[in-house]
């Protein structure tokens, strides 16, 4: 029997613990996601406060950087907050919430340009845990994929590959649709990033199987933290719509799938959070790590961005031919 990916099951973590064997889940587990993330204890009020209000809480560690003699331990804690919709999206903040706790907030938020024509931008705004806001980044690429057809309402962003100097490190944000291009994750990564934030809203019917990989694949390439945060939950609206892709009208995009994670430059992860509920990811990391991944694998040393320079700037030229060798001894 077929089963669709938006079926309501917790969590692949949550059925793998179901079926499997104790010794073959800890054999499982080191397969699926690496050595690197350890479960650390939590508060006893917070996991209190987490089953009164029905939330997925979960807390790692990923693995220490080793010890350097010159540069102390940069541990960090990154929160991953996955929700539904609560309140009208119009609701107010009424408290600076990043100076009162002491800690660094991305807001995505749609923004109106009023100085350039009342634009529509996708955009993240970055707070200090000194209570200013630090900048703004933009999403750079607008999808045009079925019921996410952004390009009716949204420009492309202009404002690069910002990456913003915060108390707890060098943070980025790869907004949703951007993590299906590499290009986009590798240029925060040559303006110093360590840790880019992929903050999302995807449905299980369209992405659930790229989920997993791309962040991880990301951390990996461009030796930095990156923690993926996708919404949960299904909003349905009270007119149904379509969207040119010969599917009947509907008044939802289907299921937002959460399954929140955070993945390190050595190539391991977090567990995701529940798909059906709303979630915090605590997640500690050295980012000392981010160095020493450079120095193992040598991927920033042997990039070759020069190379990919001088290929990008002709294949942008109109009169751009397509590399291609054919075999002369060919009949096709």
């Amino acid at each position: 029997m077929a089963v669709s990916l938006d079926d309501k099951f917790e969590s692949l973590e949550s059925i793998l613990a179901q079926h499997l064997p104790a010794d073959v889940l800890q054999k499982v587990n080191l397969s699926l996601r690496g050595s690197g993330s350890i479960e650390v204890e939590l508060p006893a009020n917070a996991k209190e406060t987490a089953k009164q209000l029905n939330f997925d809480l979960q807390g790692y560690q990923i693995k220490v950087a080793l010890t350097e003699q010159t540069r102390p331990s940069r541990l960090v804690r990154i929160g991953a907050i996955q929700n539904m919709i609560q309140k009208p999206t119009t609701a107010t903040v009424k408290e600076q919430r990043a100076k009162k706790y002491n800690m660094v907030i991305i807001s995505p938020i749609l923004e109106r340009d009023e100085a350039h024509g009342d634009v529509l931008w996708n955009t993240a705004v970055i707070i200090s845990n000194h209570g200013n806001v630090i900048g703004i980044t933009r999403k750079n690429h607008i999808p045009r994929v079925g019921d996410f057809n952004e390009s009716t309402y949204y420009m492309e962003g202009n404002t690069g590959h910002k990456v913003f100097e915060t108390d707890f490190g060098r943070i980025a944000v790869n907004i949703c649709y951007g993590r299906h291009h590499p290009q986009n994750w590798l240029m925060y990564g040559v303006n110093g990033a360590e840790i880019v934030f992929n903050p999302s809203a995807t449905v299980g019917a369209l992405s659930e199987p790229l989920w997993s990989i791309e962040a991880r694949n990301a951390a990996i390439a461009n030796s930095y933290f990156t923690v993926g945060i996708n919404r949960v939950g299904t909003e349905t609206f009270p007119n149904e719509f379509t969207s040119g892709d010969g599917k009947p009208a509907h008044t939802s995009f289907g299921h937002f799938y959460g399954s929140s994670y955070v993945a390190s430059p050595d190539g391991s992860r977090t567990p995701g959070l529940s798909r059906i509920r709303d979630g915090l990811l605590v997640t500690e990391c050295d980012l000392n790590l981010c160095r020493q991944m450079k120095d193992k694998w040598g991927f920033r040393m042997t990039q070759r961005l020069d190379l990919y320079a001088e290929s990008f700037a002709r294949a942008i030229q109109p009169s751009y031919q397509m590399d291609i060798v054919k075999d002369s001894s060919s009949t096709k």
